[in-house]
């Protein structure tokens, strides 16, 4: 006759025929571990849940690692190599046959409307003893003091003195600005005495006895 052995409940301690699957007093199920079966069994169904989550993490961690792009290494471009261009100058002009090139304006002129043009010379004379003269005579070795008058007075330019015959007579000024001068006989004839400033002259006829 066979001995049939009995089994004690997980749950509630209790002993029953090892023939039956499960407990006929609680309905526990038979695991033949005692009153701790069940903690075991949560202990490793948490272990293979960690598990899992441990899995889940190393797998998106290798995918954000694969599939993040690479920074590209910084670079140090030389200026010379740089791609800005570089403007030419503007002086390089290549002019065609029929152009024409403005002279380049006075520097010393003005757009000021308000400055005052200097003023043009109207006339010059020539005066002995401050009257006006265009023919007088003297002597061999003989000085006349002349002088000449310009107007309007101010009128910038120095005074030019000429003989047209040195032989006749000869002029030296006798101040810096050239407005008065001696004429000195030097031989018998007739000549020319001519004062030039700027654009107008005026001539004096000197006779030397």
């Amino acid at each position: 006759m066979s001995h049939i052995s009995e089994t004690k409940c997980s749950k509630c301690d209790r002993m029953y025929s090892g023939t039956h699957g499960r407990c006929p007093y609680c309905g526990g199920r038979r695991t033949g571990r005692g009153k701790y079966s069940d903690e075991a069994d949560n202990t490793k169904g948490k272990m293979m849940i960690m598990g899992l989550l441990a899995v889940v993490l190393v797998v998106a961690t290798a995918v954000l690692i694969f599939t993040s792009e690479e920074p590209e290494p910084e670079t140090d471009i030389p200026l010379q190599e740089s791609l800005v261009e570089t403007p030419e100058p503007e002086n390089n002009i290549e002019l065609e046959p029929n152009d024409h090139i403005e002279p380049l304006d006075d520097p010393d002129a003005t757009d000021d409307p308000d400055r005052t043009p200097p003023p043009e010379i109207r006339s010059l004379t020539i005066t002995y003893n401050g009257r006006e003269t265009s023919d007088f005579t003297a002597k061999v070795d003989e000085v006349v003091p002349l002088r000449v008058r310009v107007e309007p007075v101010g009128v910038e330019g120095e005074p030019i003195w000429t003989s047209s015959d040195r032989s006749v007579f000869e002029v030296v000024k006798t101040n810096t600005e050239g407005t008065q001068v001696n004429v000195k006989g030097i031989g018998r004839g007739t000549a020319k005495l001519t004062v030039t400033v700027g654009d107008i002259t005026q001539e004096c006829w000197v006779r030397v006895n």
